[in-house]
């Protein structure tokens, strides 16, 4: 049984952030005001990363121990629930890495952040928009799809809308409860409008997967799927803020068109946390300078990006704490369908982590149970 915990801060609730004590085992047991609190402690929902393939050595690929392995090294960035990420490769290397994303969902990480499932990034992508997938694409045949659900494992996957048996494909995983996103793709904004609306009819889920990159831009004639994701008034929106997959006035574009959709992600690769060098991404070799990863050819691999890292950037272009905990965890938490977290409220799971006055990560509590060794 998870021991009860208290916590004063600013505490950042859906009204806003206050002053507060919170009380907590597994679950948010209180909040409630609290005169004194320190106002340079900041107590935040943990954040919940959609779409990272690796980070400390370990990469989703790499199967079970690869995924414990990266869930420890974000879980001290204040990432408290993720989704492993796959790349694109030879089919039963794919359904490979998912069986291992089931044992560690079957059994969790000791000291790492939940995962609750799997986002399948590739193979049902463009080759003509591969960004740094590998070229092992495939057509989203329905055995592949059927396969796939079979394994109970996947919540969230990447579809370019143009292939033949996408939409088909899209309906499948939406009727599953896995959220559908569109990326890696070449289609225009009629049939990025087109798949997205056969989901929302259906009661599914829809996103942008990392909006901007490895799809058409925007124009006055031709608002390509970049023009049909920012209006569509369902559709979560995937945002890499690590300085290098955005110019700041995209992330303003998105943020002033629909701040209740957008969420950060990291798309983290296994170099995370290493440092500047070598490294590799679905085979591919990588290299990391100056915080910024590339394939050989000067392409950008993911990033080394963390979410505490991310909140700090947005910090700097001037956002609001209490906007940026939104794209951290209750706006990635909706996308999913998650009821239980991304929100401060008594009776959803103690996934906090606590900030000091330089924006730094302090403590975070996975469950109620606290991830770095001291505690604040």
């Amino acid at each position: 049984m998870t021991p009860l915990t208290t916590l004063s801060g600013q505490v950042f609730t859906p009204g806003g952030p206050r002053l507060a004590q919170l009380r907590f085992g597994s679950l948010l047991e209180s909040i409630e005001p609290v005169s004194g609190a320190a106002q340079d402690v900041y107590i935040l929902p943990g954040f919940i990363d959609t779409h990272v393939h690796g980070g400390g050595g370990g990469d989703t690929m790499d199967g079970e121990a690869g995924v414990r392995q990266f869930a420890r090294t974000h879980a001290l960035h204040g990432t408290t629930t993720l989704l492993p990420t796959t790349m694109t490769a030879p089919w039963p290397q794919v359904v490979s890495a998912l069986r291992g994303v089931g044992v560690v969902m079957a059994t969790g990480v000791e000291g790492g952040a939940d995962v609750i499932g799997a986002h399948l990034e590739g193979p049902f992508i463009s080759p003509d928009r591969l960004g740094a997938q590998a070229p092992f694409d495939c057509l989203p045949l329905p055995e592949l799809v059927t396969e796939v659900l079979a394994l109970g494992v996947v919540r969230a996957v990447t579809l370019a809308p143009e292939l033949p048996g996408a939409l088909e494909a899209a309906r499948s995983f939406a009727a599953a409860g896995v959220r559908v996103g569109v990326g890696h793709t070449t289609a225009d904004y009629e049939q990025t409008w087109a798949l997205l609306e056969a989901i929302r009819q259906t009661g599914g889920r829809t996103a942008g997967t990392h909006l901007f990159n490895a799809m058409g831009g925007l124009s006055g004639r031709q608002p390509g799927p970049v023009g049909a994701l920012l209006t569509h008034p369902a559709t979560f929106l995937e945002l890499i803020t690590d300085g290098h997959h955005l110019h700041p006035a995209s992330l303003a574009l998105t943020l002033l068109a629909a701040p209740e959709r957008a969420m950060l992600i990291t798309d983290a690769i296994r170099a995370t946390g290493l440092g500047d060098g070598p490294s590799e991404l679905g085979g591919q070799p990588v290299t990391v300078s100056g915080g910024k990863a590339t394939l050989q050819g000067g392409t950008l691999a993911g990033s080394v990006l963390t979410l505490d890292l991310a909140l700090r950037n947005l910090l700097n272009l001037g956002y609001p704490l209490a906007l940026i905990s939104r794209l951290l965890s209750e706006n990635p938490a909706r996308s999913l369908g998650l009821l239980d977290r991304g929100r401060l409220e008594a009776g959803l799971r103690a996934d906090l982590v606590v900030l000091g006055a330089d924006m730094c990560v302090r403590q975070v509590y996975v469950g109620g149970v606290p991830v770095l060794q001291d505690s604040p």
